[in-house]
């Protein structure tokens, strides 16, 4: 080595002995090297929310079956409602992908699910597996629909769902009060012109939020969302799907009652 060269010399007085000296290649090298690589992260595939979709909805389908065996009341049927209200709430507001809450609102909601299709089905018989049958056509139509671009998923018309869906909730929320003062409220749910209509609307808007979740899916695997995120679109799809079901069950009941 030079020992005029300045910053080589003083290299080599600093290193013990026998420690070659780097070359500039090296040395540029040992620069171009990141000090700290973060470990890939997998991103989500529509495999990972098919496979979190029949996790989700098959604890439901559990649960339900269940507390349709165990021949729970209304009692628990409430509870359920309102833990899985709560659980909905925390996952959607939060964005969270916790397993534990998303299962743990498959198995509130699948007791209420459970309790109101028992007593349905003992009072209509046949009911429920018309109703399942109804919910899975739905989602069949809606994939395909989606999948054929018949109706495309755009800003204004997510606008417009969430907005008519506000609307409904709001109605159907009044609806509920007047009825502690007026036997049946307003009638927006009973059998009547105006109960079905109201149901069907709550169906097609159902099936619209399908058509949300779907995009919602195949925008995340576009956009590379990490594979957690299957948890968050398995919930949606879920929450979806009770809504078609217990809103095709209540239509179905109008028709189904006494004369």
């Amino acid at each position: 080595m030079d020992s005029k060269n300045p910053v080589f010399g003083r290299m080599s007085k600093g290193q013990p002995s026998g420690y070659p000296t780097p070359t500039p290649e090296q040395l540029q090298g040992m620069y171009d090297t990141p000090s700290y690589a973060p470990p890939a992260q997998r991103t989500m595939t529509i495999d990972d929310v098919v496979v979190r979709g029949f996790m989700t909805l098959g604890t439901l389908v559990v649960s339900a079956a269940a507390a349709w065996v165990l021949n729970l009341g209304w009692g628990a049927a409430i509870v359920g409602v309102l833990v899985g209200l709560v659980l909905a709430l925390v996952i959607t507001f939060k964005q969270s992908t916790n397993p534990a809450l998303i299962l743990g609102y498959s198995v509130a909601y699948g007791v209420a699910v459970g309790v109101i299709s028992h007593m349905m089905e003992s009072r209509f018989p046949g009911i429920v597996i018309q109703a399942v049958l109804g919910t899975a056509l739905a989602f069949g139509g809606m994939l395909t629909v989606y999948s054929l671009r018949i109706i495309r998923v755009t800003p204004k018309f997510t606008k417009f769902v969430v907005a008519a869906s506000l609307g409904l909730l709001a109605a159907l929320l009044v609806n509920m009060v007047a009825s502690f003062f007026i036997p049946g409220g307003f009638g927006l749910r009973e059998a009547g012109w105006l109960g079905y209509a109201v149901s069907i609307a709550a169906i097609l808007l159902g099936c619209f939020f399908l058509l949300l979740d779907f995009d919602e899916v195949e925008r995340g695997i576009q956009n590379g969302a990490p594979a957690r995120y299957s948890w968050l679109m398995a919930f949606g799809l879920t929450m979806t799907l009770v809504w078609i079901y217990l809103e095709i069950l209540r239509l179905l009941s109008y028709f189904s009652g006494d004369d």
